[in-house]
């Protein structure tokens, strides 16, 4: 069934040549792009599909430092493989260019949605973004793909509030780094912590202009489906709520399923769809459904698959959830309502 009956356009940015950046035997390989295809291959007939054009350099300046940015073209020219950006990420002649199609899909779909073409959107992008620093690769991430994405929508579109919800089992540190100082944007972040990178402590709320519109949760190893959603329920609506947001991006990933192989929270898949869908309805309510997607992290292939399957369902108004895996062996979890409570406390949201 479709949302109250109007038939939903749901745009869908993706790139063929995103397998090109690869590395036998790295977590961030090929293999996940391939696994989300194979799982949205029957929906694309029902999604707006679109191929996307690299980002420009203006659009990566407007978030990335000019060293950094000779740094890639450096690597551009080279024709070396195997470059480590730093110790977890790595590149070759050809990855910049990739990376700028990853930005590109983000852009795309954010395009799509703010200029009235879809109500909503899904980027199926890698490599991934949300660690790339202004000034440096971190975390398998080149380009800090949301970013820019939401630089593009404030100086194209003039949004003047983007919230970004970002639900990867890492910290975000690359698009907090981008919005520490600017009130322009609230960035809201659940990790598992303390956890690589390492940041995103829950008194890290901003400097300057931007105090009070980073919103870190940080949550230790055990959380799943219950108490992610007394989160979502209890902290992250009131705060998009007094925001009052114009556009949302989600930096999904899906790492923090109970089976992905790189961290130990226990989301279901189950759990994960109730997240996206509580931010669509944040949407809906808030800013017209102008909401987008765009896919981060998760390194088991099922649930990765799985679950951008479940954001395209969800996005379209589906109420169908496929869920091969299940629920958590171990579904007991640790104790939330402390930490909900000095959440609240330190942002100030009222009940």
């Amino acid at each position: 069934m479709h949302r109250n009956d109007k038939l939903v356009t749901t745009i869908y940015a993706t790139h063929p040549r995103y397998p090109e950046h690869t590395l036998t035997g790295h977590p961030e390989h090929a293999g996940r792009i391939r696994a989300v295809w194979q799982q949205m291959d029957d929906l694309k007939t029902r999604l707006k599909s679109v191929v996307p054009e690299a980002v420009t350099t203006e659009m990566i300046r407007a978030v990335h430092t000019q060293d950094y940015f000779d740094i890639l073209q450096w690597v551009s020219a080279s024709n070396q493989s195997n470059i480590r950006l730093d110790g977890d990420t790595y590149a070759d002649s050809g990855s910049y260019e990739i990376a700028r199609l990853s930005a590109g899909g983000v852009v795309r779909a954010v395009d799509e949605v703010l200029s009235g073409k879809a109500d909503n959107g899904l980027a199926s992008v890698r490599p991934p973004g949300h660690h790339a620093m202004p000034s440096h690769a971190m975390g398998f991430c080149i380009l800090s793909n949301v970013a820019i994405a939401a630089r593009y929508a404030q100086s194209v579109y003039g949004i003047e509030r983007v919230m970004i919800v970002d639900y990867d089992v890492h910290h975000g540190n690359g698009t907090e780094a981008a919005f520490y100082n600017d009130s322009s944007v609230l960035f809201i972040s659940t990790h598992q912590y303390p956890f690589y990178p390492g940041t995103g402590s829950i008194e890290d709320t901003g400097e300057g202009k931007g105090v009070g519109y980073t919103l870190n949760i940080p949550l230790p190893a055990g959380h799943g489906d219950h108490n992610y959603a007394a989160i979502f329920r209890d902290v992250i609506w009131p705060a998009a709520e007094r925001y009052q947001p114009q556009f949302i991006i989600v930096s999904a990933g899906f790492d923090a399923h109970w089976n992905d192989p790189l961290a130990m929270m226990m989301l279901s898949l189950k759990g994960y769809d109730h997240l996206t869908r509580e931010l669509i309805q944040m949407a809906q309510k808030l800013c017209g459904g102008k909401i987008v997607f765009a896919l981060e992290g998760g390194y088991n292939l099922e649930a990765l698959g799985h679950g951008v399957r479940n954001v395209a369902y969800a996005l379209l108004g589906d109420s169908t959830i496929s869920d091969p895996l299940g629920m958590a062996p171990n579904p007991r979890e640790p104790e939330i309502k402390p930490l909900i409570d000095r959440l609240r406390k330190i942002h100030k949201l009222s009940s």
